[in-house]
């Protein structure tokens, strides 16, 4: 059986938070350059992947920030670098604005939205959820195929086609089964912005071809909000830009920033 929590490498600490629906695996293109020189840890969240729901968790990202800060501690991870990708990204910051994380990377966190980009956000997903549902041995043919994966994985990735055929397969289905996914799309309707840590190291990361939070508007609220973070814009990515460009991804999670203190905001887009 797949396990909820996967670990390994050694070195200092950096936490994995995969996104709505999604799955600890959805790292796995970045996650062995990453254990060359640190220590990974990628958890499935609360009602997502095989971890169970737990009811008594607050509803949204505030909820499940409360369990991944109960996680570290458990854990013994103190000030880790953590990683995060869409709810995860939003879950990130979260942590940052409460001291926990000490250091941050943002791929296209939720938050940064207008009422009208959270409802498109909310139905790529839902549809793409349903039709895992409602077609389960139709899909998993045709992401079998190079032509299938195009045309049904567009919206999440920049390069669709390279997607790792039974990756594909596990991800939707693991989107079709998990319980989480109700209870967090409609804790969407109240989410916000985090507001930004000024004292920790953070890079927001949007991909250029992100169909499910499209960074053009988002990215912009995102400089307003996070003026000290390090903001990057990646040409040729999706939502889910870890198997569009692994190697930029791993360079960004591992680039040496100034602290956050003093750091002046960028004005212009890095590649």
């Amino acid at each position: 059986m797949t396990a909820a929590v996967h670990v390994g490498g050694a070195g200092e600490n950096i936490v994995l938070l995969h996104g709505l629906g999604a799955r600890w695996q959805i790292f796995t293109p970045i996650i062995a350059s990453l254990e060359q020189h640190h220590r990974v840890h990628a958890f499935d969240l609360p009602g997502f992947g095989v971890q169970p729901s737990d009811p008594s968790l607050r509803p949204g990202t505030a909820g499940l920030a409360d369990w991944v800060s109960a996680e570290l501690q458990t854990r013994g991870i103190l000030s880790p670098h953590i990683v995060g990708s869409s709810m995860g990204a939003g879950i990130a910051l979260e942590l940052a604005h409460r001291g926990i994380a000490g250091r941050v990377t943002a791929f296209a966190p939720i938050g940064f939205w207008n009422a009208a980009e959270r409802r498109w956000c909310v139905g790529i997903l839902s549809v793409l959820r349903t039709a895992a549902q409602a077609l389960p041995r139709p899909l998993r043919a045709a992401l079998r195929t190079r032509a299938g994966r195009a045309l049904l994985l567009f919206p999440l990735f920049g390069r669709p086609a390279h997607v790792d055929p039974q990756a594909a397969i596990a991800d939707l289905a693991a989107l079709a089964s998990c319980d989480g996914f109700g209870p967090a799309r409609a804790a969407f309707a109240t989410q916000r912005a985090v507001p930004a840590a000024d004292g920790v190291p953070t890079t927001i990361v949007w991909g250029r071809r992100d169909m499910v939070l499209p960074a053009r508007s988002q990215s912009l609220r995102a400089r307003r909000v996070w003026g000290r973070a390090h903001h990057v814009l990646l040409d040729g990515c999706g939502h889910l830009p870890f198997s569009d460009d692994p190697e930029r991804c791993v360079a960004l999670i591992l680039e040496q920033l100034p602290s956050a203190k003093g750091n002046p905001p960028l004005d212009k887009d890095t590649r």
